[in-house]
């Protein structure tokens, strides 16, 4: 899953007229709630938290993000990836994400193993303040290296706090 959202942000690499790759923005404290194993024949969808930090300054296009989450069934996990920020016609956004981190199951579903890989696609709008809001899909998974892998699917809805204000006409991102 890590490999295709990577192709996929390459493939957006190449800027279209109504689409920005933005070289610059201001780094966002991000919140997020959903829910957590959304996709689950057992029907065992948990409350889902998030608290994230998004840094403004690419390099290759590619910005570095570090995060948290956790459960309703205290399960936690704490990583750190790179992400992919697209802005269409100044207030669509759509970011493509990857993350490696530290995974403790709590009560919840075991994911097989304590390193997790967590990949995931936003679509939301950007205000004129710069904050934005989004809704995610995500999936978690051990990518085989565990003993088991079941994986886990997350939908959350996102609000993007700007922790800077950016300069110039707001092209920015």
């Amino acid at each position: 899953m890590a490999a295709a959202g990577l192709a996929l942000a390459w493939a957006l690499a190449a800027p279209c007229a109504a689409q920005e790759i933005p070289a610059r923005g201001p780094a966002y404290l991000t919140f997020g709630a959903g829910g957590f194993n959304v996709i689950d024949p057992d029907g065992k969808t948990r409350s889902d938290l998030r608290l994230e930090y998004r840094h403004g300054e690419p390099f290759l296009w590619l910005k570095p993000w570090v995060g948290v989450e956790v459960t309703s069934d205290a399960a936690f996990w704490g990583g750190a990836g790179i992400l992919l920020d697209t802005v269409w016609r100044r207030h669509i956004v759509v970011t493509l994400s990857t993350g490696v981190g530290g995974y403790a199951d709590g009560s919840a579903k075991d994911l097989g193993g304590s390193l997790e890989f967590r990949s995931q696609i936003e679509l939301g709008y950007r205000f004129a303040d710069h904050s934005r809001l989004t809704a995610a899909f995500g999936h978690i998974s051990n990518a085989g290296l565990g003993d088991h892998n079941p994986g886990g699917e997350m939908a959350t809805l996102y609000y993007h706090f700007p922790l800077s204000r950016p300069h110039g006409d707001g092209a920015e991102g």
